[in-house]
This record gives C-alpha cells, structure tokens and sequence, in this order.
C-alpha cells in the first residue's frame, strides 16, 4: 500500500462516496441527498489537525451545498467532467502537489483523479474497475462511514490518531 504519511489533502466526489448514491427528488423537482454523521465529523477532525478537505462532483446540488457549508468545506467543484484536471486545479488553489492527496470515489468518472492523487481510494461497492484500480478499498459503505474510515487510516497512518481521540477524553486504542 501506498505510504499516507505525506497525505495533506482528502478530495472526495460526492454521490456514491459521500452518500450512498441515491438521489431522491420530490414532486417540486427538489433534491434530497443523506448524508453520515460518521463522516461529517470525519471531516472536522481531519480540518481540526490542519488537513485541507475539497469536494469534487459532477452534479451540482443545493442540498451538497448547505452540507459543505455546514462542514466549513469552500473548495468544492461542481459540475466538474474532468475531475483530474480539477484535482490539479484545487491543489495548485491549495499550493500543495497532486501526490500529497487522497482521492476517494465510486465510479467510472472517478479513475483519472484516482490516479492523478497520492493515493486513490474507492469505496466498498464501488465499480470493479475503480476497486481495481484504488491503492485501498473501504470496509464501510458510501454514505455510511466510508470518509470516515479514510480519514482515520490517514491520521493513524501519520501518529495523529491518539492526539485526535486524547482530545475527546479517551485514550487511544493500542493501534493508534
């Protein structure tokens, strides 16, 4: 497996990855997405220990939107067909290299940003072709912790973890 140690970023697509992919809209045309708590707060520890979190999706949402910004998230592009070409973009935003990025995503549109990042993840059920592809493969499903699972592997992969489970009052496991 690839070394996360030098990991400063985790970009992520959104549906499939962030939810479980389905998309419900109601009689109004109005768009629903659910979203894990589990990864919500993923999220915040990895920006709590200085990490850089950046979203990019092809759909374009106002439900992804209140999420982001309920998360503190402001890099997120939408609408994106080239998610490699956008990758590149948010880390030259960022100013930081390609290979200092987890990449994590489900499907087709997500191969070539896979493998422009550090590292390229896919989430449990993704596509056989991006499993295949992906330097690792979460254990919990999209929308249900798979963030979640990353983000923890990349803090404990950097000695991070016990710092981060200290400062709720606990001590960390042996495998931090």
């Amino acid at each position: 497996m690839k070394s996360w140690s030098g990991i400063r970023a985790i970009v992520c697509d959104v549906d499939g990855t962030l939810t479980d992919g389905s998309i419900a809209i109601d009689d109004t045309g109005a768009e629903e997405k659910r979203f894990c708590a589990r990864d919500g707060l993923g999220i915040g520890l990895w920006r709590q220990s200085g990490g850089l979190v950046g979203v990019i999706t092809g759909r374009r949402g106002l439900a992804l939107q209140h999420r982001l910004r309920e998360l503190g998230i402001d890099d997120a592009l939408q609408g994106e067909s080239d998610k490699a070409r956008a990758l590149v973009a948010l880390c030259a935003h960022w100013g930081i290299a390609t290979s200092e990025v987890i990449f994590v995503g489900d499907d087709l549109p997500d191969l070539a940003a896979m493998a422009t990042a550090g590292v390229g993840v896919a989430v449990a059920g993704a596509a056989r072709e991006v499993r295949e592809r992906a330097d690792y493969v979460t254990t919990a499903l999209p929308g249900h912790g798979a963030l979640r699972e990353v983000i923890e592997c990349a803090l404990r992969s950097q000695g991070r973890w016990a710092d981060v489970v200290a400062k709720f009052g606990a001590a960390a496991g042996q495998n931090s």
